[in-house]
């Protein structure tokens, strides 16, 4: 068939009506699909991600204890929640540095920023200010921080779930929030100090009493759910190749704080070299 008879044939089917407007109708519709889905990619990409909204990120209601042995240096942080795995979102800290929990609606910025302020040499009071004073929400933060020299402070915003309060103490302060009551930090207070004066305790022993006082007060009015415990010495992680001497986390348990204790004493028993060569500290 010859170019003209092509046109021919084309012409005569067009007249006679059988043009193929089924497959036209089809092509139009890929056409647009193509189009309207390079428009959204293109708008997508331009936008940045959405921020969770606040009130979508569940609350860290808890009671926790910061504290600092100037005898050995050890720095650390227990803590406990109705929360799952509050381990990975309150305790901070660095040896030779300081310790910081971060709770309530936490900001978890506080615990590497706060750690590097502490570096550079803020007090562990100039450094809560700071964090709390640069941040929009601090009134619905909690915070407690130990610097390397025993200095200790503590924050409780206004907008914090009630009963929500602190203790500051020599070398220590505790902190809570949707409480039972204030005798759930006075009584660890009071625990820490005493657990401090038995002979061949560590800090470990001092947070873990703590916690439990805690608990037998009231301790987190909607129950129990998750604990940890971090203490940090200079070279003492495994191999000596970081600061992590205990690093202990029950995730979901119904009686958490018993749980960690029990772990604690595996750890005694596993890591008893490290236990029994304690450090003792140039004075600063």
């Amino acid at each position: 068939m010859g170019i003209g008879d092509g046109a021919r044939e084309s012409s005569s089917a067009c007249v006679a009506g059988r043009w193929p407007w089924h497959r036209i109708a089809g092509r139009i519709a890929i056409l647009a699909f193509i189009i309207l889905s390079d428009l959204t990619f293109r708008s997508n990409a331009q936008s940045p991600p959405s921020a969770p909204s606040p009130a979508a990120t569940p609350i860290v209601a808890t009671f926790s204890i910061v504290g600092f042995d100037p005898a050995t240096g050890d720095l650390g942080v227990a803590v406990q929640s109705k929360f799952f795995g509050v381990g990975s979102v309150v305790p901070w800290a660095k040896a030779k540095v300081g310790a910081i929990a971060t709770q309530a609606s936490a900001n978890i910025g506080y615990g590497p920023e706060g750690l590097a302020l502490l570096t550079s040499g803020r007090t562990a009071s100039e450094t809560l200010r700071q964090l709390t004073s640069a941040d929009l929400r601090s009134s619905t933060r909690q915070a407690g921080i130990v610097d390397a020299k025993g200095n200790a402070a503590s924050f409780t915003g206004t907008n914090c779930n009630a009963w929500a309060g602190h203790r500051e103490g020599t070398n220590f302060c505790v902190q809570g929030n949707i409480l039972a009551g204030p005798e759930v930090v006075d009584e660890m207070a009071r625990a820490y100090e005493r657990a401090r004066t038995v002979e061949g305790s560590q800090l470990a022993d001092w947070l873990m009493a703590a916690l439990a006082a805690g608990q037998k007060a009231g301790g987190d009015k909607r129950g129990q759910q998750s604990a940890a415990l971090l203490v940090v010495r200079d070279k003492a992680g495994y191999g000596g190749a970081n600061d992590r001497f205990i690093d202990l986390r029950v995730e979901d348990h119904a009686t958490p704080i018993e749980e960690l204790a029990r772990l604690l004493e595996i750890h005694k028993k596993f890591y008893a070299n490290a236990h029994r060569k304690r450090p003792t500290p140039a004075k600063p």
